[in-house]
């Protein structure tokens, strides 16, 4: 295996840092095993919830040693792996928004999930780390002082730090064994650092790094593959490796280990932002309930914030003076949670309940027509729990969410308080740009950006009018991007 915690960008890591990051891959090995030898079978299928939508071909791997169900056959032409976690929603929502431009440029996406096999030490060792990050996602929710203390700190200086990185090279080590019978010419796009370093490890050619927020933090770093940003502050950070050993001055990635790209965008969004901006306008202009959709994130944190604002625009909802999509992703305990807290909430309500079809029919038909009323989203499935996102906010006038992945998105946002430090970088890019809101950090400021939408036409012509602005400029272009750099099958590799 490689060493790469040993020296990180030509920055040589300390003895200690070396020696803790070999502790903690021991501490898996302990508790998990170590499957580097095995010999995953793979199989290649279409995704059933996403493959029609978005082309894409799940790969499974099999118990080690066994025969596979059939032959897996990739285009290896053609075909372009989009390496992910589920940690929350976001790093699956950035790997459907890669998956659609390929689609849309023609590839074939395979989703390989490295926290799907769960018969595999890789899949234990991220598992392990995602409910730690759940936990801590929530509590920090409920605790001011955790979230003071160390949530906050970890998620903003502890992530930041070379030192941390170190250890994640080496754990990733352990989850390389997933890509052993993956053609290694077929090129990796991942949307987390994880799966970025455990190809690097396991010796695919091809690997681009797609870093999500807008925070350079050395958690990111994958050096070996050919990292992308969304923003050019992401850019400069990293290229200097700002802040990532306190106050000193590092060697710099080099040059061709680092592209700028734009936003990760799905095509069905980007294609269509002139007219979904038109008639959100025209809608305003036309005295049409004001539309927000509520997304509630993977980790099921802020559902107090959410609640806030549900009792505030019930009466306006009475009144057709707005309209209310809450989408609880696969967690429909916070539905049931907000009915039973909220009186008269189910009056208004309609509930569309692991009935994809029903959904897709509802988000087609909100396009065109009137939507009045509350209208809740819930799905088992993880796909279409996310990806009812993506489906409503074409209709939306207003998406109500914490600054993380959707903080890109071209859509007028409304940010709520943030769920770790990193976050509040990607509500100050998208108030820069104009798409967004200020983060709002507590419920007072939360509703009076409620009330300036409702009561201001000039707020929302002014984001959508950026929107369209931002399209011109390429600003949203980023999955394409990241897709041509990934076919062209070139740039660094630092080996």
């Amino acid at each position: 295996m490689s060493e790469k915690a040993k020296v990180i960008f030509g920055n040589p890591m300390p003895a200690g840092v070396y020696r803790k990051a070999v502790r903690s891959k021991q501490k898996y090995v302990r508790r998990f095993g170590d499957d580097s030898a095995a010999d995953y079978p793979v199989t290649v299928e279409k995704n059933a919830y996403i493959g029609d939508s978005l082309g894409v071909m799940n790969v499974l791997l099999g118990k080690s040693g066994s025969a596979p169900q059939k032959e897996a056959v990739f285009d290896e032409d053609k075909g372009i792996i989009v390496g992910n976690i589920r940690m929350g929603f976001g790093h699956y929502r950035i790997s459907m928004a890669i998956a659609s431009a390929a689609k849309s440029m023609g590839y074939t996406p395979y989703w390989m999930d490295l926290n799907s096999y769960r018969h595999t030490t890789c899949t234990k060792v991220i598992s392990a780390q995602n409910d730690l990050y759940s936990l801590g996602s929530r509590l920090s929710g409920k605790s001011r002082l955790f979230n003071k203390l160390v949530w906050e700190p970890m998620n903003y200086e502890g992530f930041r730090k070379l030192s941390y990185n170190a250890s994640d090279q080496k754990n990733a080590e352990l989850m390389a064994a997933v890509y052993r019978n993956v053609p290694k010419e077929i090129p990796v796009v991942a949307t987390h650092v994880w799966p970025a370093q455990a190809a690097v490890h396991a010796g695919m050619k091809h690997v681009v790094n797609a870093i999500p927020d807008n925070w350079p933090m050395a958690l990111h770093l994958s050096e070996g593959s050919l990292h992308t940003v969304q923003t050019h502050f992401a850019y400069q950070g990293y290229r200097i490796l700002n802040g990532m050993r306190g106050g000193a001055v590092l060697e710099p990635m080099p040059a061709e280990a680092l592209v700028y790209t734009g936003h990760y965008i799905d095509h069905e969004l980007v294609s269509n932002i002139e007219k979904d901006c038109e008639a959100r306008i025209r809608r305003q202009t036309e005295g049409k309930p004001f539309r927000f959709l509520l997304t509630i994130g993977g980790a099921g944190a802020q559902k107090d914030i959410f609640a806030a604002i549900i009792r505030y625009l019930l009466p306006l909802i009475r009144k057709d003076k707005a309209a209310l999509y809450v989408n609880v992703g696969d967690y429909r305990n916070v539905w049931e949670e907000l009915v039973r807290e909220i009186p008269g909430l189910s009056e208004v309500s309609e509930t569309h309940f692991d009935k994809w079809e029903e959904t897709e029919r509802f988000a087609e038909a909100a396009l065109t027509g009137d939507v009045t009323g509350v209208h809740a989203f819930w799905h088992e499935n993880i796909f279409e729990a996310v990806y009812c996102t993506n489906l409503l906010m074409r209709s939306c006038d207003v998406l109500v969410t914490k600054p993380s992945e959707l903080a890109f998105y071209p859509v007028p946002k409304l940010f709520i308080k943030r769920v770790g430090g990193h976050e509040q970088w990607g509500a100050i890019h998208s108030a820069e740009i104009g798409d967004g809101t200020l983060e709002c950090r507590d419920i007072p400021h939360t509703l009076q950006m409620i009330r300036l939408f409702i009561r201001e036409k000039s707020l929302l012509q002014d984001m959508c009018g950026n929107i369209v602005k931002n399209k011109a400029a390429g600003i949203y272009d980023g999955a394409y991007k990241v897709v041509e750099l990934a076919m062209q099958k070139k740039g660094y590799t630092g080996r």
